[in-house]
């Protein structure tokens, strides 16, 4: 297939300016070019190609914020093939559910990941047939630099635009996979991401985006591969530091920042001075999402950069979406803004909508359709008869269509802009000997937003400390979704058929 040299894709770039700085590693400095990127991306399509994946297959990454996330995915979005970010942070068991469940037939891992991938039960691998590692070998797998050797330059066979399907962390349990329809054949073709990055968030050719969160989030990756979809210039930083993160906002001159609330309070937790110290005169636009803001936070955070900082309210499924900027913003403070995607309704538990400034479920309508993977139970209750969609939030809306969020359904915990599931902890914690009963809910942390926290009923003539059942917990968990603190209660409150009232615990 011809690219399109007007076409917002990385090889419609490569193109025309191979030279052009498309990722630059703020921790090494290492810069990799659209040409150099491209290069790979197409001779590793044609390998995945070779190698049986078809238009439609998946594909999971389980790689660090590295050079080589972009070659793959790339590749991917060479041969139309579905993406899985994994979180690296992840157990072995849990990332291996992630991998069995999409129904990766490709799995491309780090070696700096090898032990995690070691101990991934070979069940969870049993359709995985190409097995490609990079950054150093694995055993079992073969380095991608390797299989690249025997393959030839020239155009993808049945070229065709590939998608994302991210994992979103649900109310009740295993996260599930998020499959939007795979899109256009055309590479390059237009795209929400990049009609919103351009739009909205002013990207361009001459954008240099920074995103301090790892790159298996949806944020992170979707506006990454968007950035370069417009041109622009990516700088990855391998891990979220304050001053590092000003530093490379100095050195590189970034244009666009994007955090979550966590990485504005560890900002402003620097002594006036240091933040001083640094010139952030490049900035046009610094974008937050993924968790409420504290409107303090917020209100000294645009008093800091000045009138610059940018919301939006989305999800990973993509079905609503709504943005404020600044002066809207100190105008409404709280708001996320004003849905640009469709008309919000707020609805009652009996399905009515409510009047003006009354709580309820936040539903969208929307042209945008997607489903949980192998969940049709859950697909089904994502969307209602008027084929409004609802991503699981409480909230209200003012006279003026402005959107606060007051509360999450299922008590879905938020923390540092993490998702955390309390059910899966609370399958773990309930599997200790002494506990009975154990509710998991988030509760305030002045740092994090919300901080894990186990209401513990113990077992008649049992004892057990609040250590004992973290580190109970952290044998079987990733730290994130470990409870911070653990309250020993006499009984949690449930009904006489067994559901618990979590709203009834001490927040």
């Amino acid at each position: 297939m011809a690219i399109d040299p007007a076409g917002e894709h990385l090889a419609a770039h490569a193109a025309a300016d191979p030279d052009r700085v498309a990722v630059i590693l703020a921790g090494t400095g290492e810069v990799r070019t659209y040409g150099q990127i491209d290069a790979v991306a197409t001779r590793s399509a044609r390998l995945l190609r070779a190698r049986g994946l078809g238009v439609g297959d998946h594909l999971a990454l389980l790689v660090e914020n590295q050079a080589e996330f972009f070659d793959v995915a790339w590749a991917a979005n060479r041969a139309g093939l579905y993406v899985t970010p994994i979180n690296w942070h992840l157990s072995a068991a849990e990332a291996g559910y992630i991998v069995g469940d999409c129904d990766a037939t490709a799995l491309v891992a780090s070696a700096r990941l090898a032990s995690v991938v070691d101990e991934i039960a070979p069940a969870d691998l049993a359709a995985v047939t190409t097995r490609l590692s990079v950054d150093g070998p694995i055993d079992g797998f073969e380095p991608l630099s390797e299989a690249l050797a025997d393959v030839e330059v020239g155009p993808v066979p049945d070229e065709h635009d590939g998608m994302w399907m991210f994992y979103s962390s649900g109310t009740t349990g295993k996260p599930k996979g998020v499959v939007p329809p795979l899109g256009p054949a055309a590479l390059g073709a237009p795209s929400f991401v990049t009609m919103m990055l351009g739009g909205l968030f002013g990207f361009d050719a001459s954008t240099v985006y920074l995103s301090p969160a790892p790159l298996y989030h949806a944020a992170p990756a979707g506006w990454s591969i968007g950035t370069h979809r417009l041109g622009g210039t990516v700088v990855v930083m391998d891990h979220f530091d304050a001053r590092g993160l000003l530093a490379a906002v100095e050195q590189f001159r970034v244009t666009h920042l994007q955090l979550v609330p966590t990485h504005m309070i560890r900002l402003l937790d620097l002594p006036e001075a240091e933040r001083a110290r640094f010139d952030l005169s490049s900035l046009r636009m610094v974008v937050h999402a993924a968790a409420p803001c504290p409107v303090e936070v917020k209100r000294a955070f645009i008093e800091w950069v000045g009138p610059i900082v940018h919301e939006y309210y989305s999800g990973t499924e993509g079905s609503g979406f709504c943005r404020i900027g600044p002066e809207e913003w100190l105008a409404h403070p709280g708001s996320v803004g004003r849905s640009i995607s469709g008309a919000i309704h707020i609805v009652g538990p009996d399905g009515e909508e409510l009047p003006v400034g009354t709580e309820g479920e936040v539903w969208f309508e929307t042209n945008r359709r997607f489903e949980y993977h192998k969940d049709a139970e859950k697909t089904a209750g994502a969307w209602n008869e008027h084929g409004w969609s609802w991503l699981g939030d409480l909230g209200r809306v003012d006279d003026e269509g402005y959107l606060y969020l007051t509360d999450r359904a299922g008590n879905l915990i938020i923390s540092g802009g993490v998702n955390i599931s309390p059910r899966e902890t609370e399958d773990v914690l309930i599997g200790h000997p002494a506990v009975a009963d154990v509710a998991v809910v988030g509760t305030p942390h002045p740092e994090m937003g919300e901080q894990v926290t186990a209401y513990v009923q113990l077992a008649p003539g049992t004892t057990a400390t609040s250590d004992e059942l973290v580190v109970w917990c952290r044998d079987r968990l990733t730290h994130f979704k470990c409870p911070r603190e653990v309250r020993f209660v006499e009984e949690l409150p449930r009904l006489p058929t067994g559901k618990l009232l979590k709203r009834l615990l001490p927040r």
